[in-house]
């Protein structure tokens, strides 16, 4: 077999040649299949001359014959040169003619050789992790809300400050979506988070009382089921009522947890407060180490991989849209040739610190063991409230093992980095 190849940044074209020799056999081979099964007039199934399949089925021959031996003979070439593709071969200038070689072309991309250089002297940006009076009593009185009651207020009008008690149906003013009905739903008149329609058209209502009214809604609208539609409301207004928060003392401590007062219930929350701040101090900066190690190691990557990983934010995004109400129908409607071009930038970064983290983890002997592995199926289970052996068996036939075990790795090695500038 004879080749050449042709390099440019992550692409490799190989030109492969297939002896004449193998060629014939592999044609025969085909004949041979093509005779016990063909059927044609005026021959028993099994017994039509190779001379008359050869003439009735050239082109299907040519094609089992080229789909046979090109994928064979490229890995062999491949193997042979100690290449690993990340995508698949093209395959171009395909000669075939009896009695002749089988040449043709493939193209395809390999992993770029990576020097990483830099990340010794990396240090970790310090992030201010303290937590004040304000911001505990602040995250108190969150909890406070949490816990407040609603009592019922009678013989007058709706008001500032109040919660309407309401059953309401939405119809959307056009031929797409079901209407939305609700029961039982509390509407703050005036509040910050009030669709202001609402808080207009029930400022002023009594209990019993029913009122009629539109809302278009815009379409950055943070639920998606509702963004950009218009709705025509009918809403039934059951009661009024009135928020009581609960006085701040030991009584409320009890209520809200296992504390025995409210000076106990504070310092709970203050450690609350700071290991959520150390966890987002930590994610920041270990970002911007990520960022730093990207701009400082620059190499051509594989468009191939750059796809996927535009791929897997779509997915993720498509999954984040559904878990919000987004309906099938509308998702197909969406620019996805402008999607994909939006998370192009952000996948090339992605890809390019997985590769570089990758190279960090064999240059400093990171690797991730089975129970790390196994802690995290379990942890997938337990999630999706499935045994760990079913979440297992998917893993491994969606060939996704491999990119836990990855992910694990470079999480490691970042965790390394981060600890050692720190």
């Amino acid at each position: 077999m004879n080749a050449t190849e042709t390099k440019e940044n992550c692409t490799r074209e190989i030109e492969v040649e297939v002896p004449a020799e193998v060629v014939s056999r592999e044609t025969g081979v085909v004949i041979e299949r093509f005779q016990k099964h063909a059927r044609l007039p005026g021959f028993r199934k099994g017994k039509v001359p190779a001379s008359v399949v050869r003439q009735r089925f050239p082109e299907d021959i040519r094609s089992e014959v080229v789909e046979a031996l090109v994928p064979r003979y490229f890995r062999q070439e491949v193997e042979k040169r100690g290449l690993q593709p990340v995508s698949q071969p093209r395959v171009s200038d395909l000669h075939v003619v009896d009695g002749e070689p089988l040449r043709f072309k493939a193209s395809f991309e390999i992993m770029p050789e990576i020097q990483v250089s830099g990340y010794e002297e990396l240090r970790a940006e310090k992030h201010d992790t303290s937590v004040s009076d304000q911001e505990v009593e602040e995250a108190l009185g969150r909890l406070r809300e949490q816990h407040a009651t609603y009592n019922a207020v009678d013989d007058r009008e709706l008001q500032d400050g109040d919660f309407a008690q309401v059953s309401l149906v939405g119809t959307p003013q056009s031929s797409e979506g079901k209407p939305v009905t609700m029961d039982d739903v509390m509407v703050e008149i005036g509040g910050a988070t009030t669709v202001s329609e609402f808080s207009d058209h029930l400022r002023g209502a009594r209990p019993g009382e029913e009122r009629r009214f539109d809302v278009t809604y815009p379409a950055d609208f943070s639920d998606q089921r509702l963004a950009g539609r218009k709705l025509a409301y009918a809403i039934s207004v059951k009661a009024i009522k009135q928020k009581v928060l609960p006085e701040l003392n030991d009584d409320f401590a009890k209520e809200a947890g296992e504390f025995q007062s409210l000076e106990e219930l504070r310092s709970k929350i203050r450690q609350q407060l700071e290991a959520e701040k150390k966890h987002s101090a930590e994610h920041a900066a270990k970002d911007k180490l990520v960022e730093e190690l990207v701009r400082r190691n620059n190499f051509p990557i594989p468009e191939a991989l750059v796809d996927r990983q535009v791929d897997v934010r779509l997915e993720r995004g498509l999954r984040a849209l559904a878990a919000q109400g987004m309906r099938t129908e509308d998702m197909k409607k969406m620019d996805f040739s402008r999607l994909r071009a939006g998370q192009r930038e952000a996948a090339v970064r992605e890809v390019k610190a997985g590769l570089i983290l990758d190279k960090i983890a064999d240059q400093e002997k990171i690797e991730v063991t089975d129970e790390e592995v196994n802690q995290e199926i379990e942890a997938l289970a337990k999630q999706m409230q499935q045994t760990a052996e079913a979440v297992r068996a998917r893993l491994t036939r969606d060939g996704a093992l491999d990119r836990i075990r990855s992910r694990i790795r470079n999480e490691k090695t970042l965790d390394f980095l981060y600890r050692r500038s720190a």
